[in-house]
C-alpha cells in the first residue's frame, strides 16, 4: 500500500505562519497581537538565543544583553529589558542581514508593537533605550568579539557602558530576566 504524504508542511499555515513556543503556545507571525505569548515565553526564547549570530567567543544570550541594557537605561529600565523581546520569536538577525530584508523589518515592527501593547511599554522610551543599547553594544563587542570589532564605537563617539559580560547559562539568564521583569513591571 502506497500512502501519499505530499500534503505535509514544515510550517503550519492554518492561521498564518506559526511557531510552537516552548510553553506549547502558538505564535502567529501574521497575528502577533492575537497570539497568547507570555513573559515566560519571551524569557525562554531570549535566554536561548546567542547574540552576534553565535559568532562571539563564548555563548552570550540576548537575555543577558537585555539585562545589561536595563541596567544602563536608568530612565526606562523596564522598556530596556524588553527592547529586544521580539527576538524571542523572530530570532536575533544581524543588522547587515536585516538591511537586506525589508519584509522582515515590517514583521519585526508588528511583533514589537504586539509586545509593547501586551506589556504596557511607554512610547517615549526609544531614544533613551537606543543610546543605552549602543553603549552596551560597544562594551560587549570589546569583551566577546574578535579584537577591533568595537572600533566603530570610537569612530562614532559611543562611550562603552561600564558593564561586565558574565556569559550566563540559558537557565540563569532566563531566571534573572524574569526576576528583573517582576521587579520592574508596572502594577
Amino acid at each position: 500500500m502506497n500512502i501519499m504524504r505530499s500534503n505535509i508542511l514544515a510550517v503550519n499555515v492554518a492561521r498564518g505562519p506559526t511557531i510552537t513556543l516552548a510553553s506549547g503556545r502558538i505564535f502567529d507571525f501574521l497575528d502577533p497581537h492575537g497570539s497568547h505569548f507570555t513573559i515566560d515565553d519571551v524569557a525562554h526564547g531570549l535566554a536561548h538565543i546567542c547574540r552576534y549570530a553565535g559568532q562571539c567567543r563564548d555563548f552570550y544570550s540576548v537575555a543577558e544583553h537585555s539585562l545589561l541594557v536595563s541596567d544602563v537605561a536608568v530612565d526606562y529600565p523596564y522598556e530596556a529589558l524588553l527592547h529586544d523581546a521580539a527576538e524571542a520569536f523572530i530570532g536575533d538577525v544581524t543588522r547587515p542581514l536585516k538591511q537586506l530584508l525589508p519584509e522582515y523589518k515590517a514583521i519585526e515592527a508588528n511583533v514589537e508593537d504586539a509586545i509593547a501593547k501586551r506589556f504596557g511599554l511607554s512610547s517615549a522610551y526609544r531614544d533613551a533605550v537606543k543610546a543605552a543599547d549602543l553603549s552596551v553594544l560597544a562594551a560587549e563587542q570589546a569583551q566577546v568579539m574578535a579584537p577591533g570589532t568595537d572600533s566603530w564605537a570610537r569612530e562614532a563617539g559611543v562611550v562603552p557602558a561600564e558593564v561586565k559580560i558574565r556569559h550566563l547559562s540559558p537557565a540563569v539568564a532566563r531566571r534573572e530576566f524574569l526576576e528583573r521583569f517582576e521587579i520592574l513591571r508596572p502594577r
